[in-house]
C-alpha cells in the first residue's frame, strides 16, 4: 500500500490508501487546472548530531532524522496555475498506531504551513500534504517521515585517576591526563531515544552553543554514550572541567563542572624547542584561519596537539608573522617563550610562556637597544625593529635559559646577546648578502655543538655553518661572515618548500632535525635533513 502512496499510484486504491490515512487522490476536473504541491520541509530539519547529517526522509527506504525538544513546522511550496486561492491539507501518522492528523493551511505567498500536535516522545511519524482549490485537487507530496525525542540525556557524569575530583593527583600541571565522561539517553515508555551523539568539552573555559556534534570542543560519543579525552591543565591549582552532552535529536544535557587540583611540577622537563612543557620540541605553523598550530616534533599526524587563537596574535592573527622560540626569561618553568615579529613592523613581540603554550597572558613588547644600554652602539643603529629582514633564535649562549637573538638587517646578520637583558649587540657580517638566504637556528646538538643553517632562496641549497667556541669558553661567529662559505648539506627549493625551519633535536637522537612545508601544505619532518615522513596535509 505505501509504495502505492509514494509512487502517487492513488485511483484504484483511494478507499484502502484513506482508510489508512492518506490523503484523498487528486479529483478529476479537466476544466480546472490542479495546484502543484511541491518542497515537503520540516523545520528544523530531522537529522542526526552525531553526523551532522540532515534528511527529510523522503526517499523510499531512507531512515528518518530526529527531531527533539521544540516545535517542529511542517512546511510545503504551492503553485496554483490559474492564481486561484488555495488550502493545503496536511495528514500526519503515527507509525506505531497508524493513528492521522489531518490539519488545513491556507497557502500565503505560494506556501503553507503547519505545527502538529501530539508529537509523542519516541515515536516515528509519517507525513504528507496537498493543495486543493475551490475547483480541484492536487496531487499529495511523497510521504517523509521523522523521528521524535525530546528527552535530553541524563546521569551525566565525569571521572578521572590522573586528577581526580578528590585526593592527590597522579599528574602534574602542564601533563596530559584521561577523563572518562559518561551519560545516558534514556528511552522513554512511549517509543525509543536517539542516544548520545557527543560531548562538549571545555577546561577553564566558556562552552558554546553548536546545533550538531561538529565544532571546537566537540568529543564524539562511542556505542555505550562514553567518551574518553586527554586534557592538559595548563595551571596549576583548580581547574574546572565543564562538560555538556548532546543526542541525536540535539537536546543537550548539562552542563556539570567538574573541579580539580593540578600540581606545580617539581622537575618540569627541560627541553629546548618545547612550549608546551611535555618535554619534546614543538613545530608552531599558523593555520588557514590564522590560528597558531603547536605539533609536536614527533607527532605522527598533523592534529595539533593545542591551537592558539588567531585574536591572541599580536596582529589578531599569527599569519604573515615570524615565530622564533628558543629559550625564555627563566621567570617560570623552563619552557620557550614565543618571539612575534612581522616584516616591516616596528614592534618585537615577547610572549611570556607562564601557561604551557597557551600564551594567554599576551605580549609585552620588547625594546631595541640604544646608547643607554649600550654606550658602543654603532651611531646609525636603528632606532626600532622595522629594518629586520628575518629572526632566529640560536638558544642560550651560557647556562642560562636566555636564547640568542640573530636578526638580517640591511643584508647583514646581527647578533643579540639577549633580547631581554642586553649585554652586546654585534655586527657578524659585512658582505650584504644574507637577504638571499632563508636563516635556520637548529639549536644546540646533545654534545653541547651550535651551528646555524641558511637555505639560498636563489637555488634551493641547504648550508651549515658552525659556531665552534674559543679559548675562554665564549662563541666564534667567524663561519657566519659569508653566507656562500656554509657547507651544502642538501636542496630544499623554495618552490617546493615555502618553509623551512627547525624543531631542534625533534625525534631524540642527539642531532638537530629540520621541517618543511610543502606548496600543498604537507608538514614534512626529518632525521637531520634526510628521509623525510610525510604527516599529511596542514589545516
Amino acid at each position: 500500500m505505501l509504495s502505492s502512496i509514494r509512487s502517487g499510484l492513488l485511483a484504484p486504491a483511494a478507499v484502502v490508501a484513506l482508510a489508512a490515512g492518506a490523503l484523498g487522490a487528486p479529483a478529476a476536473n479537466a476544466a480546472a487546472p490542479a495546484p502543484v504541491t511541491t518542497n515537503p520541509q520540516a523545520t528544523p530539519a530531522p537529522g542526526f548530531a552525531a553526523t551532522g547529517v540532515r534528511t527529510q526522509g523522503c526517499e523510499p527506504g531512507e531512515t528518518p532524522g530526529w527531531v527533539g525538544l521544540g516545535d517542529v513546522t511542517l512546511g510545503v511550496s504551492v503553485q496554483s496555475p490559474d492564481g486561484a486561492a488555495s488550502t493545503a491539507r496536511f495528514s500526519v501518522r503515527d507509525e506505531r498506531t497508524g493513528q492521522a492528523v489531518k490539519t488545513t493551511a491556507p497557502v500565503t505567498g505560494g506556501t503553507a504551513a503547519v505545527k502538529p500536535g501530539n508529537l509523542v516522545d519516541g515515536r516515528t511519524f509519517a507525513w504528507q500534504a496537498q493543495a486543493l482549490t475551490a475547483h480541484a485537487t492536487g496531487r499529495p507530496t511523497p510521504w517523509c517521515s521523522f523521528r521524535v525525542d525530546t528527552t535530553p540525556p541524563s546521569t551525566l557524569a565525569v571521572t578521572s585517576t590522573d586528577f581526580p575530583a578528590t585526593g592527590t593527583p597522579a599528574k602534574y600541571a602542564g601533563q596530559y591526563g584521561t577523563f572518562t565522561i559518561t551519560g545516558t539517553d534514556k528511552a522513554p515508555a512511549t517509543g525509543a531515544a536517539s542516544g548520545v551523539a557527543c560531548y562538549q568539552v571545555v577546561l577553564q573555559g566558556t562552552l558554546g552553543v553548536h546545533q550538531d556534534c561538529h565544532g571546537a570542543n566537540m568529543v564524539p560519543a562511542a556505542a555505550d554514550g562514553s567518551a574518553t579525552v586527554r586534557l592538559r591543565p595548563a595551571d596549576w591549582g583548580t581547574n574546572v572541567l565543564q562538560v555538556q552532552a548532546m543526542d541525536n535529536a540535539g537536546n543537550v544535557a548539562g552542563p556539570l563542572s567538574y573541579t580539580f587540583y593540578a600540581r606545580s611540577n617539581p622537575n618540569p622537563p627541560n627541553t629546548p624547542g618545547d612550549v608546551n612543557g611535555d618535554g619534546v620540541p614543538d613545530i608552531l605553523l599558523p593555520d588557514a584561519a590564522g590560528n597558531l598550530q603547536v605539533i609536536s616534533a614527533d607527532a605522527t599526524g598533523t592534529t595539533p596537539s593545542s591551537t592558539v587563537p588567531a585574536v591572541l596574535g599580536p596582529w589578531g592573527s599569527w599569519a604573515g608573522s615570524q615565530l622564533v622560540h628558543r629559550g625564555s626569561d627563566g621567570s617560570h618553568a623552563p619552557m620557550d617563550d614565543l618571539l612575534a615579529y612581522r616584516p616591516g613592523g616596528t614592534a618585537l613581540y615577547d610572549y611570556r610562556n607562564f601557561d604551557y603554550g597557551v600564551f594567554g597572558r599576551g605580549a609585552m613588547l620588547l625594546d631595541r637597544p640604544d646608547s643607554w644600554d649600550i654606550p658602543d652602539l654603532p651611531a646609525d643603529f636603528p632606532a626600532d625593529w622595522s629594518n629586520v629582514e628575518q629572526l632566529a633564535e640560536l638558544g642560550p649562549l651560557d647556562d642560562s635559559s636566555s636564547s640568542a637573538l640573530l636578526t638580517v638587517e640591511g643584508g647583514n646578520l646581527w647578533l643579540f646577546d639577549s633580547p631581554l637583558a642586553y649585554r652586546t649587540v654585534r655586527q657578524l657580517s659585512t658582505t650584504g648578502t644574507w637577504s638571499g638566504y632563508d636563516v635556520i637556528a637548529p639549536g644546540k646538538a646533545a654534545d653541547g655543538s651550535l651551528a646555524l643553517w641558511s637555505r639560498e632562496k636563489a637555488t634551493g641549497e641547504l648550508r651549515s655553518y658552525p659556531i665552534g667556541k674559543n679559548a675562554d669558553g665564549t662563541y666564534d661567529f667567524a663561519a657566519l661572515a659569508d653566507p656562500a662559505g656554509g657547507t651544502v648539506i642538501g636542496s630544499f627549493p623554495v618552490a617546493d618548500y615555502p618553509t623551512l625551519g627547525s624543531s631542534g633535536d625533534g625525534n631524540g637522537d642527539g642531532k638537530p632535525d629540520l621541517y618543511a612545508v610543502t606548496a600543498a601544505r604537507h608538514l614534512l619532518t626529518f632525521d637531520g635533513v634526510t628521509a623525510p615522513k610525510d604527516l599529511g596535509l596542514l589545516k
